[in-house]
């Protein structure tokens, strides 16, 4: 695609290292942004309006078609597209068109608005796994028609004005500034992907249909080796063994995923319960459910997950397969943990039949 948007303040290069995110007000999304590492410069404006230099009073007149934006400007040697967008769609509802909380208006419609084609590839193969998560979004995917900046007083807007409203939380920027796992180097098979038929029945029930895999009946339940817990559709890292902990639900139990970008979180109210549903962040996998006042977890949270939607890589194996930057992760545990990992066999035999 060749670049014919308007955006004067922005020198375009054959590099896709710019992007353009509507995600409501965008003092909240430029924050956000600016905590993620690789994200260079971070700029408010306009996007695909119909009024050329748009004011701020006009855009708040909702009459000019425009978006409030944020140019994104990254390194993409230190953190992917793939990783920005996911972080995008994890602040956003992108369920809803011409809203966000409680702004309303098609200033707030929220959209993904690119320059070249890679970019392009990469925002719908992202809004496609949304898509499937969601089963449905408003959230735009288009090219780059026009871009105007916001006045001075708007750039940084939350940084000038920290008691500000903001509708993303101060857990969501610590998340996005501690990112661990990019997300680039993980793929979502397509739909006709042969990838599919190398799952087990179980493991397409669990992570595609969100069945539930039968009680105490993972291998990974009790087991405590050293290593590494991946998603078993696309391979990005879950939990570390680290974080794993005995417990007598029936299914493998962690206090903390690897990295909390890696999941996504969204209350479930199926069964005529309402609980904390988890999947994953690139495969869309559904992976089982947060509790979040377990008493045998060592903080009180229990991340309780399906078997069948999980790998495991040993530690000894991790660097062959591409997982060595996340040793330091995956401790090798003393002889007193490993003596403490070691359920007793009273209570082996005698399970909490607890929902999971």
């Amino acid at each position: 695609m060749n670049q014919t948007s308007h955006d004067d303040n922005h020198v375009h290069t054959t590099e896709p290292s710019v992007i353009y995110l509507a995600g409501g007000r965008f003092w909240a999304m430029q924050k956000l942004l600016d905590c993620l590492r690789g994200v260079v410069e971070t700029t408010c404006g306009y996007a695909n309006g119909h009024v050329e230099h748009p004011s701020r009073e006009q855009v708040e007149s909702d009459t000019t078609g425009a978006r409030e934006t944020v140019r994104v400007t990254y390194d993409p040697a230190v953190v992917s597209l793939d990783t920005i967008l996911y972080a995008f769609f994890s602040v956003i509802d992108p369920t809803v068109s011409d809203a966000q909380g409680k702004d309303k208006g098609k200033r707030f419609q929220t959209g993904i608005y690119f320059t070249d084609d890679a970019s392009g590839r990469t925002a719908k193969r992202i809004a496609a796994t949304e898509e499937f998560r969601y089963h449905d979004i408003a959230t735009e995917v288009k090219p780059l028609e026009s871009f105007y900046e916001a006045d001075e007083d708007q750039q940084h807007y939350l940084d000038k004005n920290p008691d500000a409203p903001c509708r993303i939380s101060d857990v969501a920027f610590d998340r996005i500034a501690n990112l661990i796992v990019d997300a680039g180097p993980y793929r979502a098979p397509a739909d006709d992907d042969e990838a599919w038929a190398s799952l087990t029945p179980t493991a397409y029930d669990v992570t595609r249909i969100q069945g539930t895999e039968p009680y105490g009946s993972s291998d990974f339940y009790q087991s405590f080796e050293p290593g590494l817990y991946v998603d078993v559709v696309t391979g990005e890292p879950l939990f570390s063994s680290a974080d794993k902990f005995p417990s007598t639900c029936g299914w493998p139990s962690f206090c903390k995923p690897i990295d909390p970008n890696v999941l996504r979180p969204r209350v479930d109210k199926s069964f005529g319960m309402t609980r904390i549903e988890l999947s994953s962040r690139v495969g869309s996998s559904h992976l089982g459910h947060l509790y979040l006042d377990d008493e045998e977890s060592p903080n009180g949270m229990r991340y309780c997950i399906n078997g069948a939607a999980m790998r495991f890589i040993p530690r000894g194996a991790m660097k062959d397969r591409g997982y060595g930057d996340l040793l330091e992760y995956v401790p090798m545990p003393s002889f007193e943990e490993a003596q403490e990992n070691e359920v007793p066999k009273k209570r082996r035999g005698f399970f909490s039949r607890r929902a999971k």
